[in-house]
């Protein structure tokens, strides 16, 4: 315990080593070389090929016991798998890849700050993740050996903060902000929120998902101090939606914890309706909103996973009017080099003029729209 504080408040900020100890050890008990992976799954020669190239490439390996559960050890066409473990394909540049498709370099402002909107900015507060994506935006400079952000590192950024106050909303990324330890995440947060401006904090990250161990309630009463907090999160497949992980969202609900989801769209794991509405419809039963379909970001050695643009219109196409709208999320693209994210779908107008507006319905029934004179 730190010297001077409470029993209750070093409670709150999660130092307490018997109450961390689980998610941490589960943390450091991931799979991260392409040996320790061979043990664990029958690998195909495509993806040992691809784990001894990310070894070499700086892209690490990373895959936590809860998640590497739910992989089909003899498929390697699994969904989870497709996700996580590397393929030769990795190496391959395609059509329109880029190494930073968001232009995320181009739009720092501050060290680790990121601002490509008016209103909002990005923090960037690690380099770590609990899980290595194979289709991460930021590969280029996740688990480059920084890891945690510390405040002094992070000062730049707050001092900007302070100096713009027309930026209200603070997005906490990286790396994935939920693997700091409590102690340093709270740290993070006090620091934010003492710069008068910024109304709304954003904690993106797939632990939820990935290590639902770590949403346990020595975490939440450290959070809930610092309200409103939105918990961007990222379900890609109805497989993760498990008894472990559904729990976590409860809790994050049940805590005050608005959670929303970002579901990227990708060749082989999540690109059919039926999929999307197993999905969509689970989360909402876990009080989470499905938020964003995302288009996969052009990053370079991502072009096995990602779809053409029309595959996501005929996706949004079959779902629309079958689902609910609160399960029914935006299908976005966010566009290269860092202009902005647009709402793209079906068209349902079949023709204008004079006043009147003819639409196709999602039962496929033509029908007018009348403009008031």
């Amino acid at each position: 315990m730190v010297p001077g504080r409470s029993l209750p408040e070093a409670a709150a900020t999660g130092d307490d080593p018997a109450r961390s100890a689980g998610w941490q050890r589960e943390l450091r008990s991931a799979v991260r070389t392409a040996d320790a992976l061979a043990k664990e799954l029958r690998l195909s020669d495509d993806e040992l090929a691809g784990a001894r190239a990310a070894e070499r490439s700086g892209f690490p390996i990373a895959i936590p016991p809860h998640y590497l559960s739910l992989v089909d050890r003899d498929d390697p066409n699994c969904p989870i798998r497709r996700q996580i473990v590397p393929r030769a394909a990795e190496q391959h540049i395609s059509r329109g890849d880029l190494r930073d498709p968001l232009g995320e370099e181009a739009h720092e402002v501050a060290p680790e700050l990121i601002r490509r909107y008016p209103d909002r900015a990005l923090l960037l507060v690690t380099d770590r993740c609990a899980v290595y994506c194979r289709f991460c935006t930021r590969s280029r400079m996740v688990g480059g050996g920084g890891g945690a952000r510390s405040l002094v590192k992070l000062a730049p950024a707050l001092d900007y903060l302070r100096a713009h106050p027309e930026v209200k909303d603070l997005i906490l990324s990286g790396g994935d902000p939920l693997t700091l330890t409590t102690e340093k995440l709270v740290a993070i947060l006090r620091a934010v929120r003492d710069v008068p401006s910024i109304e709304t904090i954003r904690l993106a990250t797939r632990v939820p998902v990935v290590l639902p161990s770590r949403i346990d309630e020595t975490l939440l009463a450290a959070l809930r101090r610092f309200h409103p907090i939105w918990v961007m999160t990222h379900f890609n497949h109805p497989r993760e939606l498990t008894p472990e992980s559904s729990a976590a969202c409860e809790r994050l609900a049940d805590a005050g914890f608005p959670v929303m989801n970002h579901t990227v769209l990708l060749r082989g794991v999540n690109a059919d309706a039926a999929t999307l509405a197993e999905l969509f419809r689970g989360l909402v039963r876990l009080r989470v909103r499905p938020y964003y379909l995302l288009q996969a970001d052009p990053v370079s050695g991502t072009g096995h996973l990602r779809t053409p643009l029309a595959t996501g219109v005929a996706l949004m196409e079959a779902l629309q009017g079958r689902l609910s709208g609160i399960a029914l999320p935006k299908l976005i693209v966010d566009t290269p080099g860092g202009l902005g994210k647009v709402p793209v779908g079906p068209d349902y107008v079949v023709s204008r003029g004079d006043g009147v507006t003819r639409f196709r319905s999602p039962r496929g029934v033509e029908v007018d729209y009348v403009d008031p004179e």
